[in-house]
């Protein structure tokens, strides 16, 4: 098999949540660029998502659903196959973040960080591979967790804790999974220029400490995280499996 081909994901679908903008939208444009259709999940209409990933000769389907509303995923991942085919790769992307300190942090903001970035995780990966195992066929999850999977942080507890717990069912989807051809891995994206860094990057004396802790020195950006989703969702990573990725400029080396 040549190089080329082992990262051709020519004939695959792939689906991935929160592709309106940054990390998603770069997600959705690499794969695309392999060769996979792409289902977006969303919140919000996406319509230079869709743009992006037509300019790359695949297919593109929007889905409308706000993840904090878990509903039935089994009847939407079905409708997604109906209407589009069926499903080969997810990337649970979808995340918000919450900022307050320990004393201040309301059980709303909890509530809603939990239920997107690690409830609605947990029980669309359900959906998709029941969908898997009933056809016997392999699949892929990515997950994408954070530098907060490994540390603490401040005033974002509701948040430390989702990506600890994505963390920790990556690698226990991973072993109960894996002996029907489905891997599960996850890459912890370093501090990158999103939505989700906006008031970081806005406070002067937290943007100075945090870049003077990169051993690269920059903020990422979500082109950053391409090469690795690409091998994570490519024929060329079947022996990975209960893997965490750290693209983060090195931060947790330091």
């Amino acid at each position: 098999m040549g190089v080329g081909a082992l990262f051709d994901l020519t004939g695959r679908t792939a689906l991935v949540t929160g592709a309106r903008t940054g990390l998603g939208q770069a997600i959705a444009d690499v794969l695309a660029q392999a060769g996979a259709d792409i289902v977006g999940l969303g919140s919000s209409p996406m319509p230079e998502t869709a743009e992006r990933i037509k300019r790359h000769g695949v297919r593109f389907h929007e889905v409308l659903r706000d993840l904090g509303d878990r509903g039935d995923l089994d009847a939407l991942v079905g409708d997604i196959e109906a209407s589009f085919g069926s499903i080969n790769i997810l990337v649970n992307n979808a995340g918000i973040i919450r900022r307050a300190g320990v004393l201040d942090f309301t059980e709303e903001d909890w509530d809603e960080v939990m239920d997107i970035n690690l409830k609605s995780l947990f029980f669309l990966s359900q959906a998709v591979a029941r969908r898997w195992v009933s056809l016997d066929t392999p699949g892929r999850i990515i997950n994408i967790a954070s530098l907060l999977s490994f540390q603490g942080g401040i005033r974002v507890p509701s948040y430390t804790a989702s990506k600890h717990g994505v963390l920790g069912l990556t690698r226990l989807m991973a072993n109960e999974l894996a002996s029907r051809g489905i891997t599960v891995n996850a890459i912890a994206p370093g501090y990158i220029e999103t939505d989700n860094t906006t008031a970081l990057r806005a406070d002067p004396e937290r943007n100075r400490q945090i870049l003077e802790r990169i051993p690269v020195g920059r903020w990422g950006t979500p082109d950053d995280l391409k090469t690795a989703i690409l091998f994570l969702a490519s024929p060329a990573s079947g022996y990975v499996n209960g893997s965490v990725v750290a693209v983060d400029g090195g931060w947790l080396a330091r």
